[in-house]
């Protein structure tokens, strides 16, 4: 949505540190993010980074009104809008560094399925150690947690920090084939069996 667009580049001019991309994800992006979302049952699955909603829309699909989705962002202004579309889920205006406490909160300990479109490799390595540590605090034995990377980037100090970091975190890290109906092409990191 041209509208979307428009709103997401916007926040991302103000703090480019906190939104990361200049342009929302694309929809094929958003299947491959979610996939781990189960489509039956009763699962808890919390959205980091949620923006302008397209893996919100996507889990809210998955789901179709079971389950609980709490999608957490930090901005104010994308998670107004968010709440407005995303009746289902639950919106809160959080840093996902609390996430076990936000949780607790709704009185869950653990999330089935953490689906992130947090910008990683713009963040120092202090706080992807802390996001990393909240999700695997919440993160179920049998969980899964998806991110997502842009090709080009893979290569850059900071995303090789995160790589490094996931791969210490996870037993088990799988990227994706590429994405190449996104802007820029993107794959995605599947990761199962959060270390402790």
């Amino acid at each position: 949505m041209a509208n979307d667009a428009t709103l997401f580049f916007g926040q991302f001019v103000r703090s480019p540190g906190t939104t990361g991309a200049v342009l929302p994800s694309s929809q094929r992006l958003a299947r491959v993010v979610t996939s781990p979302v189960p489509e039956r049952g009763d699962p808890v699955v919390v959205e980091l980074g949620p923006g302008t909603g397209v893996f919100t829309a996507e889990i809210q699909r998955r789901l179709g009104g079971r389950g609980h989705h709490l999608a957490v962002e930090i901005n104010p202004a994308l998670a107004a809008r968010l709440a407005d579309r995303h009746p289902g889920a639950k919106v809160v205006v959080a840093d996902a560094v609390n996430l076990p406490a936000l949780l607790a909160k709704d009185g869950l300990e653990r999330a089935d399925v953490v689906v992130s479109g947090l910008p990683w490799a713009a963040f120092p390595g202090g706080l992807q150690d802390r996001l990393l540590e909240a999700i695997r605090q919440v993160l179920a034995p049998a969980g899964a947690f998806t991110t997502f990377a842009y090709v080009h980037a893979r290569t850059l100090p900071p995303a090789m920090r995160f790589r490094r970091r996931l791969l210490e975190s996870f037993e088990e890290v799988v990227p994706s084939r590429t994405v190449w109906g996104n802007v820029p092409p993107a794959f995605v990191y599947h990761a199962r069996r959060p270390r402790h």
